[in-house]
C-alpha cells in the first residue's frame, strides 16, 4: 500500500469518528436546535400549570384583563357650556406699530413734563433763605468792623456778594450820578453789597489786596472799591444787590439786582493805591 493510499484512509477514519462524537454529545445534551427547551425547563413548567389550576392563560387571561378595565371606567359629568363673549375689538385692533406709537408719545410727554417741572423748581425764588431770596448777613456794627480789619473787603458766600463800605461824604454825588431810587439804604449807612460776578462774561471777581480794587482775572477789568469800572473791556461797573438794615442787622436781597454805574462814574475818586494783581503795574 503506497503511503498516499494509507493517509487517505487515516484522514477518512478520523471524520467518521468525529461525526460518531458528535451525534453521542448531542443525544445527551438533549440539543434539538435554536430554540429548543431542555428537560429541566419543560418539567419546571408543568409542574407550574398544575399548581395554577383553572387560571386562564396567554390571549385569555389578556382577554379577562381589558374586560375588567373597561368595566370599571366612570362616565365624565357633563359640563354646561360657557356662553361666548364677543372680545374687545380695540384690545384686538392694536398692533405692535401703535403699541410703540402710543409707548413713545407717554415716554416723551413724562419727559417733558419732568423737565419742565424741574426747570420751573429752578427758577422759582426759595422760599427759605440762600440766593434769590432775603439773606440776612450780620450786624452793620459787626460788619463795619469786619470790613475794617480785612482791608476793605468782605465776602458773604451765601449772598454771593461783596461787602464793602461806601464813604458818607460820596453820597451827594451818588445821588446824582446813580440816581434817588439806586441809592439804598445800605449805602445810606455806610455799606454796600456787589454782586461777585463781573458783568463782562461772568467771571467771579477777586479783590486785589495791594491796589484796593476788584480785579477780573479773566479779561483784566478793574473797578474801584465800591464797584465803578476803571479799566477793561465790561460794559459797566460791577452790578449791586439791595440793602436794607433792620433793627440793626443787614439783610441782602439777592433776588433784586441792580445794574452796576455807567462807565466812567467815579463817585469816590478812589484810584489804586498800589500794584495790580492781574497787570502787576503800580499805575493804572
Amino acid at each position: 500500500m503506497t503511503p498516499l493510499a494509507t493517509f487517505v484512509i487515516a484522514i477518512a477514519a478520523l471524520v467518521v469518528l468525529a461525526a460518531v462524537v458528535l451525534i453521542t454529545s448531542a443525544r445527551r445534551s438533549d440539543v434539538r436546535g435554536a430554540g429548543a427547551l431542555a428537560r429541566e425547563t419543560v418539567k419546571r413548567d408543568k409542574s407550574i400549570k398544575a399548581e395554577s389550576g383553572d387560571a386562564p392563560a396567554g390571549s385569555a387571561y389578556e382577554s379577562q384583563a381589558i374586560a375588567t378595565r373597561t368595566a370599571v371606567l366612570e362616565k365624565a359629568t357633563e359640563v354646561a357650556p360657557v356662553i361666548w363673549q364677543a372680545p374687545d375689538q380695540e384690545a384686538i385692533d392694536v398692533s405692535r406699530r401703535q403699541f410703540f406709537n402710543r409707548a413713545t408719545i407717554f415716554l416723551v410727554t413724562t419727559g417733558l413734563a419732568s423737565f419742565g417741572a424741574a426747570l420751573i423748581a429752578f427758577l422759582w425764588p426759595r422760599a427759605g433763605g440762600g440766593f434769590g431770596s432775603k439773606v440776612t448777613v450780620g450786624r452793620l456794627d459787626d460788619l463795619v468792623a469786619q470790613i475794617r480789619s480785612e482791608r476793605g473787603f468782605v465776602y458773604k458766600p451765601e449772598a454771593r456778594t461783596w461787602l464793602t463800605s461806601y464813604p458818607a461824604d460820596s453820597l451827594p454825588k451818588a445821588r446824582l450820578s446813580y440816581g434817588k431810587q439806586t441809592v439804598s439804604t445800605g449805602m445810606e449807612s455806610g455799606i454796600i453789597a456787589l454782586y461777585q460776578k463781573c458783568p463782562h462774561l461772568g467771571c467771579r471777581v477777586p479783590e486785589c489786596k495791594s491796589s484796593q480794587w476788584f480785579e477780573c482775572p479773566c479779561h483784566g477789568s478793574q473797578y474801584n472799591r465800591v464797584g465803578e469800572k476803571k479799566a477793561g473791556p465790561a460794559p459797566r461797573g460791577m452790578d449791586r444787590f439791595g440793602v436794607s438794615v433792620t433793627n440793626g442787622n443787614v439783610v441782602v436781597d439777592t433776588g433784586t439786582r441792580f445794574n452796576g454805574p455807567a462807565i466812567g462814574i467815579n463817585t469816590t475818586g478812589q484810584e489804586a493805591e498800589g500794584p495790580h494783581c492781574v497787570s502787576g503795574e503800580t499805575k493804572h
